[in-house]
């Protein structure tokens, strides 16, 4: 019987080896068909001008309003958690006090984060990063900002590998974070943050360190079209933080930055419409 039994129970195995592959070849081939914007509009912390940022509903209205990036920010619970919140402290966007970093999960849990913006929202929670990408299509940037030491990078990195969205997920990071979320996930994209005084100094320090996106921001120069030329040449994406002026963005535009930052998404989509870029249809 014993003999028996091994003769079915192999085969069955086999069987279950060769399906789990298929899934993870068939989710391999679907990630290589999605095509992400070439250019368009990054919600900054979601719709924060309308919505109480880097929040559930904050995202939500971002994705309804076609963005074509949403950028938001993420820190560790004192318990090792990975938590939406752009500030060190929950006082400002919440009804607590207190350090991130100080508080466990659940307590952060128990906060409401929504009304300091609007009565409307109160009740809405601080969300935990897969919360967040579990609501995100998959035919659109996510600009993830690290608040916090290298460690955060590597769990980051680690999620955004588990979840699938390596495709569309970047880190947006100084050289020492992306060396480690490198060092555990190789093909986890970067935003170089590690800024310098000079541009030209920021912009080659990018090149070099393979980043696959960069930041620039303040004063918009016309010699921006220099920097994203040769950003563009080394397969660099330029993001610009940020504005909400429409004058501004499609100056940004003809200089050749590929994703504006705004807080008004809601308000600042038609401008990119009106430039013959589309709001994103999510997947």
């Amino acid at each position: 019987m014993q003999v028996v039994r091994s003769i079915f129970i192999l085969p069955l195995l086999l069987c279950l080896v060769v399906s789990t592959n298929g899934c993870r070849d068939k989710d391999r081939s679907t990630q290589n068909q999605i095509v992400l914007p070439e250019r368009g509009l990054c919600a900054h912390r979601g719709a924060m001008a309308t919505h109480p940022e880097n929040t559930i509903s904050a995202f939500r209205a971002a994705i309804e309003a076609g963005a074509h990036m949403i950028e938001f920010d993420v820190q560790l619970t004192s318990d090792n958690q990975l938590v939406v919140i752009h500030d060190a402290t929950v006082d400002r966007t919440t009804n607590g006090t207190g350090k991130v970093a100080e508080l466990t999960f659940p307590e952060i849990r128990e906060l409401d984060a929504g009304s300091w913006k609007s009565p409307e929202f109160k009740g809405e929670l601080i969300p935990s990063l897969n919360e967040a990408l579990e609501i995100m299509p998959d035919n659109i940037w996510l600009n993830i900002h690290l608040k916090g030491d290298d460690i955060l990078g590597q769990l980051v990195a680690k999620v955004v590998e588990q979840e699938n969205r390596l495709h569309q997920a970047f880190l947006a990071c100084g050289a020492d974070a992306a060396g480690k979320a490198r060092s555990v996930v190789p093909d986890i994209m970067i935003c170089n943050m590690d800024r310098k005084e000079e541009n030209w100094d920021y912009v080659n320090g990018t090149i070099d360190m393979e980043a696959d996106f960069i930041q620039l921001r303040r004063t918009i120069y016309p010699e921006f079209s220099e920097y994203i030329r040769l950003l563009h040449e080394n397969g660099v994406r330029v993001n610009y933080f940020g504005t909400d002026d429409p004058d501004e963005i499609r100056m940004l535009f003809d200089y050749g930055v590929d994703f504006p930052l705004v807080d008004d998404i809601v308000g600042s989509i038609d401008v990119a419409t009106e430039l013959g870029i589309k709001p994103v249809k999510p997947n």
